[in-house]
C-alpha cells in the first residue's frame, strides 16, 4: 500500500482518538470541579471560607463555563473583598451557557460595587429590554442605578413594584435611595410598607439607623432591638445597637451588645473600637488598652488578607491562562504579603507542580494543609 494512501485511513482513526481522549480528559475535569465544588460549599457550611475559597478557584480553573461554579466563587470572593476577581467570575457565571438564577444581579451588584456603574446599568437595561414585565430585572436596574441616578433608581424600583407589590426587596431599596437623597419621610414611609410585606430583620435595622441619625434615640434602640431579637446573631445590629447605648451612657448595654457582637464576628473592627470605649468609660483602662490592640490587629490582618487575596486571584487568572510562572511569582507576592492565607499556598503547589517542581509544590501543599485541614493536596 502506498505511503499517502496509508497516511488517509490512518489520520481519520487518529483524529477519532483523539477526539474520545479529549472527551474522555475533559469529563474527568468537570467531574473533579463538581467533586470541589461539592465539598466548597460542605466548607462554607461549617465555617471554613479560606479553604472553600481555594477549592473554588481550582475547581473554575478545572471548569470555567460551569456558572454554578464561577458564582459562586465569586460570592467567596466577595466576601473577603477581592471585588474586582469576583465581578470577573461573576462575569464568567452570568455570560456563560448555563447561567444560575442571580448571577446577572451578581455582576451589576459587582460592578457597581468596584465603582463601574456605567457598565452596570448597561448590562441591567439589556435585560430590562429583553424582557420588560420582569419585576426582578427592573429591581436589578434600580440596584445598578442606585449610587449614580437616584431618579432613575426610584423609577425603576417604583416599575418593579408596579409589576409585583410584594416585592420586599425593591421596596426596601427604595427606601434606601430615599434616604441617601435626605428624602427622609418617604424613606420611612417605604420601610414600614416593607415591613408590612415581609418583617426583615435588615428592615428593622436600617430604620434603627435611621432613627439615630435623625436623633431620636429611643426609636432608634427600640428598632434594634426589634432587629437583635428577629435574628439574635445580626452582629451589625448588635454593633450599631451598642453604640448608640454608649452614646446614652448605658455602659451595661454597651458592653453587653457589643460583647455579643465579637463573639458572632471576632472578624470585625468596629466592635472593638466601640467596645474600648465602653471600657474607658467604665474604669477599665485595661480592658480598653486591650480591645484597642485588638482592633488595630484586625485592622492590620484584613488589609494584609485582602491583598493576598487579591494577588491569588490575579494568579489563578494566570494559571489557569496556561502561564504557571506568572501565577507561580503572585502566589508567591500573596504569601509575602500575608504567610497564612492557605488559598495562596496551595495555589503555589498547583503552579509548582505544572512547573515540574514535584517536591516543591508537595511542600506548598502540606503548608496550606497545615493552615487549613480541609485543603487535601489533589491527587
Amino acid at each position: 500500500m502506498e505511503r499517502p494512501a496509508l497516511l488517509r485511513r490512518i489520520l481519520p482513526i487518529a483524529a477519532v482518538v483523539l477526539a474520545v481522549q479529549t472527551a474522555f480528559t475533559a469529563g474527568q475535569s468537570a467531574g473533579r470541579a463538581r467533586t470541589l465544588y461539592d465539598t466548597a460549599l460542605r466548607l462554607q457550611r461549617d465555617g471554613n471560607a479560606a479553604g472553600a475559597l481555594a477549592l473554588l478557584w481550582e475547581a473554575a480553573g478545572l471548569a470555567p463555563a460551569d456558572g454554578d461554579i464561577q458564582n459562586e466563587l465569586g460570592r467567596a470572593l466577595e466576601r473577603i473583598g477581592a471585588l474586582d476577581a469576583a465581578a470577573e467570575a461573576y462575569r464568567a457565571a452570568a455570560d456563560g451557557p448555563h447561567a444560575p438564577p442571580g448571577a446577572a444581579r451578581n455582576l451589576v451588584l459587582a460592578l457597581v460595587k468596584v465603582g463601574r456603574s456605567s457598565e452596570a446599568i448597561a448590562r441591567a437595561k439589556a435585560g430590562v429590554e429583553r424582557s420588560s414585565d420582569d419585576a426582578d430585572r427592573w429591581f436589578t436596574l434600580g440596584l445598578a442605578q442606585s449610587d449614580v441616578d437616584v431618579d432613575g433608581a426610584i423609577d425603576s424600583f417604583h416599575h418593579a413594584l408596579a409589576l409585583d407589590a410584594r416585592h420586599g426587596l425593591a421596596q426596601y431599596n427604595l427606601a434606601l435611595v430615599l434616604y441617601r437623597a435626605d428624602r427622609v419621610q418617604p424613606a420611612l414611609e417605604a420601610l414600614r410598607s416593607a415591613l408590612a410585606i415581609q418583617p426583615r430583620p435588615e428592615i428593622y435595622y436600617t430604620l434603627g439607623t435611621i432613627y439615630w441619625h435623625l436623633g431620636d434615640l429611643d426609636r432608634a434602640v427600640s428598632a434594634l432591638t426589634e432587629a437583635t431579637t428577629a435574628s439574635p446573631d445580626y452582629a451589625e445590629a448588635l454593633l450599631a445597637l451598642g453604640t448608640i447605648l454608649e452614646a446614652r451612657g448605658n455602659t451595661k448595654g454597651s458592653r453587653s451588645a457589643l460583647e455579643r457582637a465579637v463573639r458572632l464576628r471576632p472578624d470585625l473592627t468596629a466592635p472593638h473600637i466601640v467596645l474600648a470605649r465602653t471600657l474607658t468609660a467604665a474604669g477599665d483602662e485595661a480592658g480598653a488598652r486591650r480591645e484597642s490592640a485588638e482592633a488595630q490587629r484586625l485592622r492590620t490582618l484584613s488589609e494584609n488578607e485582602q491583598k493576598a487575596a487579591a494577588l491569588t486571584a490575579a494568579g489563578a487568572q494566570k494559571l489557569d491562562g496556561g502561564d504557571a510562572s506568572g501565577a507561580a511569582q503572585c502566589f508567591r507576592q500573596a504569601i509575602e504579603a500575608f504567610d497564612a492565607f492557605a488559598p495562596a499556598h496551595y495555589q503555589l503547589g498547583r503552579a509548582l507542580d505544572r512547573l515540574g517542581r514535584p517536591d516543591a509544590a508537595r511542600a506548598e501543599f502540606a503548608r496550606a494543609q497545615q493552615l487549613n485541614p480541609a485543603l487535601v493536596p489533589p491527587r
